[in-house]
């Protein structure tokens, strides 16, 4: 757990230059974050809690802007290649229940995030557990996602909905697939 704090904080407190951006990837691997090639991260990113950077995979060619922030307790965050991940997105893979126990609280659950290749998260993003968002689609900026995104969509809006097809050749006489 130290080693990922102090690789971490070195991470996000790179001077914000093209070089560190394109290398701040190693030091977040170094951290225990699972990285699988060359992508560029702005900082900084937030993990929670201290401890679940291993629960993080990114893909080769993908790009984090700033302010990303990865609630990981137990379940993992998979980011796909070449995806793009808008400023101020969370990904949250706890959640607690509607009910009040008097005993036990809320109660906490915990379901993984999968981010497939090619996706584009736009800013203001907020990612729920168990959600699963398909290859090629497009998140418009400030939606929150809560259920499975189709491959090749694009979805808005609180809570996320169909908007379109991103391949032209979808849109006539389609039903809406979210």
């Amino acid at each position: 757990m130290m080693r990922e704090t102090v690789f971490l904080t070195l991470a996000n407190y790179l001077p914000r230059f093209k070089f560190f951006d394109k290398s701040r990837h190693r030091l977040l691997s170094l951290a225990g974050v699972v990285i699988e090639g060359a992508c560029q991260i702005w900082a900084p990113i937030t993990i929670r809690p201290i401890g679940g950077a291993k629960n993080i995979t990114i893909g080769k060619g993908s790009f984090l802007n700033t302010n990303v922030r990865f609630g990981v307790p137990e379940e993992k965050v998979t980011i796909g290649k070449n995806a793009l991940i808008g400023p101020n997105t969370m990904f949250e893979t706890a959640s607690h229940g509607l009910v009040h126990d008097e005993k036990t609280g809320r109660g906490t659950s915990s379901k993984p995030i999968t981010v497939e290749d090619e996706v584009w998260i736009g800013a203001g993003c907020i990612i729920t557990q168990g959600v699963t968002i398909g290859k090629g689609a497009v998140i418009a900026a400030g939606s929150v996602v809560v259920k499975d995104v189709m491959p090749s969509t694009v979805v808005g809006g609180v809570p996320a909905k169909f908007i379109k097809y991103t391949d032209p050749s979808k849109q006539q006489g389609s039903s809406t697939p979210i």
